[in-house]
């Protein structure tokens, strides 16, 4: 594929990921987080001053550090592995079998291409082959990958990996849908349509127990 210009902005405007890996450089964490907000810092400043605003103002000139510290601590404070969070499992002693799911997650995340905010709700399930995972670990980790520049696609697939790692088990599955305010707010400013991305890992592919898991969550069934 041509990466030009005009190509790069096909691939943001329509929303189209060429990973499934968050694209990190090996040089990503080569400095601390106070020295990136201090970098990021001047760069807010540049960019506000482009567009002409005056930083002297009282409600202005707190603007570039206060975005700085909620890039690198915040909203993409997700990029960082030391953040990962833990995710201790325990024997299924009670020998439950069945499906568990844990739905209507929040979901808080960043569009990579623009820059705007991507909400809405994750719903994860999956079935024991011995070992279960506290319950807010399924949220914490929906909120790791979600608190970095991501695409919805990408998100979905990284939730089920890490939770397939965690409890070695391929029969994990994960729904996300969710408003994107670069479609919402900018290009088409469609402000009533959402998105909507599945995984289905392991026994989810089977139609049987995917509509299971879609009855569950009372979402349409040809997703």
């Amino acid at each position: 594929m041509i990466h030009n210009e005009e190509n790069t902005d096909e691939i943001g405007n329509n929303h189209i990921a060429t990973s499934a890996n968050t694209p990190l450089r090996n040089d990503a964490f080569d400095i601390t987080d106070d020295e990136k907000i201090n970098l990021i810092k001047k760069d807010v400043e540049h960019i506000l001053t482009t567009l002409g605003m005056d930083l002297t103002d009282d409600s202005l000139k707190g603007t570039p550090n206060r975005v700085a510290k909620m890039f690198v601590k915040e909203i993409f404070g997700g990029l960082h592995p030391n953040k990962k969070p833990s995710a201790s499992t325990f024997e299924n002693k009670y020998k439950y079998g069945e499906m568990l799911v844990e739905k209507n997650i929040v979901v808080y995340s960043t569009c990579e291409h623009h820059l705007l905010p991507i909400y809405g709700r994750a719903h994860i399930a999956y079935i024991s082959n011995g070992t279960v995972v506290g319950l807010s670990k399924m949220n914490r980790i929906v909120e790791y990958y979600a608190k970095r520049p991501q695409v919805q696609e990408r998100l979905t697939i990284q939730i089920v990996k890490e939770l397939q790692s965690v409890l070695n088990t391929e029969d994990v599955a994960c729904i996300i849908d969710a408003k994107h305010m670069c479609v919402n707010s900018r290009g088409i400013k469609d402000i009533d349509s959402s998105t909507v991305t599945a995984e289905y890992g392991g026994k989810f592919q089977d139609e049987n127990v995917k509509r299971e898991f879609l009855e569950f969550i009372k979402l349409d069934t040809r997703f």
